[in-house]
């Protein structure tokens, strides 16, 4: 079992995991379309790709259901992407048509329109660690303390998430 380890710095959630897969696989898994429909979002839920451009300035698309029918839009806009290392992005909850929207899950207002991402990939004998730093940007007093406040729920969040990944990637190679 891989551990993960959570570091927060000022607002910035650092998440930390290391996989037992090749560095160039792990990016794959991150870059393509069929391969994030099987693993990216929280437990229990169905991811659906509504359109994915991996590029600067392109964007990742995407609705989340659960099994009682509650469905929720996300949106990744590409930064700086330097293959097989980094992948920068900025992440939102958005609307089916892909335009930016407030969380839709009211306990957690204020919460930031806009985190910032910057996701590192290091190899070491076959072994990848991932590294996830993310920050609110263009967010007010309010929406960074509330998503400070969040950070705990954001742990188990992507530590699902990211135990998803692993499975997955047990099962797919180059």
């Amino acid at each position: 079992m891989n551990e993960n380890q959570f570091k927060v710095e000022k607002s910035q959630l650092v998440i930390t995991r290391v996989l037992d897969a090749p560095r160039e696989l792990v990016f794959k898994v991150w870059s393509e379309k069929e391969h994030l429909k099987n693993w990216w979002g929280p437990t229990g839920l169905e991811l659906k790709v509504e359109s994915l451009d991996f590029r600067p300035g392109g964007k990742f698309h995407y609705s989340m259901s659960s099994p009682e029918g509650f469905e929720m839009w996300g949106l990744f806009v590409y930064g700086e992407i330097v293959e097989p290392e980094k992948i920068e992005f900025v992440n939102s909850f958005s609307d089916k048509d892909g335009n930016i929207t407030s969380s839709p899950f009211p306990e957690t207002w204020p919460w930031p329109l806009e985190v910032h991402n910057i996701l590192t990939l290091e190899e070491h004998d076959g072994k990848t660690t991932l590294t996830l730093r993310g920050n609110p940007i263009n967010a007010t007093k309010e929406e960074i303390k509330s998503y400070e406040a969040g950070h705990e729920s954001m742990k188990q969040g992507f530590g699902g998430t990211f135990k998803q990944l692993e499975e997955y990637l047990a099962k797919v190679s180059l």
